[in-house]
């Protein structure tokens, strides 16, 4: 007699993934388009224009701009509504600080794991970026660098350096790719140096540069904005209208 365990799924069934929700294409959508620069810092978002631009109705804009301002991505304004978020210079200082301590460590247990498979991967990863910088490719060498990052972190074999780190990834980016073009040959010369410590098994030497090389982020990016100049005050908000009664 064939018995079949509690909780087993009776043969020839298939789980399907079910369609995203569309509120989480938007937000994933317009956090991409932040990251990237199409939705500038400090812009005024419009619900009917951002529908009209992911062809959409306002309802999931309006639930995507609800979470992106619960995360830190845009700021709500009563009487106003809703804008990019324009990061404070300690916001900046936090999330690298956070992120030099997480990945030192990862680049410490890499050059203790790696494998041969993966140090070809890394020298790769190094190619194409430094590629994607010669060529004036700003979104590529920004994407790449990203990946070489966490490619790293993967190699530390630590679950919980990898989830920490996929936290911080999306605003490391954000930051990262204004300064990018400026950074461009320096960074990847860095990583080279990076890849070569963690070649040589030298995990102290991998740990101090990925953290020099995390410090050398912050630095320009805080040259970049001191040359900028003080950011734009927001518009205030206009005073909403009332109807005249007939």
């Amino acid at each position: 007699m064939t018995t079949i365990n509690a909780g087993a799924e009776p043969a020839g069934v298939r789980h399907v993934k079910r369609p995203q929700p569309l509120r989480e294409s938007v937000y994933e959508a317009l956090t991409e388009m932040i990251i990237d620069g199409t939705l500038e810092r400090g812009r005024h978002l419009v619900e009917v224009e951002l529908a009209g631009l992911l062809g959409v109705s306002r309802q999931p804009v309006r639930e995507a701009l609800q979470r992106l301002n619960n995360e830190g991505w845009v700021d709500l304004r009563p009487g106003f509504g809703a804008m990019v978020h324009v990061p404070a210079e300690d916001e900046v200082d936090q999330l690298l600080a956070a992120r030099a301590a997480l990945e030192s460590e990862s680049a410490r247990l890499a050059a203790r794991h790696a494998t041969k498979e993966d140090l070809a991967k890394l020298k790769e990863l190094c190619k194409v970026g430094t590629a994607f910088h010669e060529s004036g490719d700003t979104d590529g060498a920004v994407r790449t660098n990203g990946e070489l990052h966490a490619f790293i972190t993967e190699m530390s074999g630590n679950r919980f350096l990898i989830d920490f780190a996929a936290q911080v990834d999306r605003r490391v980016r954000w930051y990262y790719t204004p300064i990018a073009p400026v950074r461009g040959a320096a960074s990847w010369r860095e990583h080279s140096r990076l890849v070569k410590a963690i070649s040589d098994g030298d995990e102290d030497k991998a740990a101090q540069t990925m953290r020099e090389h995390t410090e050398h982020t912050r630095k320009a990016y805080h040259d970049l904005r001191a040359a900028e100049g003080p950011a734009a005050p927001a518009p205030e908000p206009e005073p909403r209208r009332r109807r005249r009664s007939l």
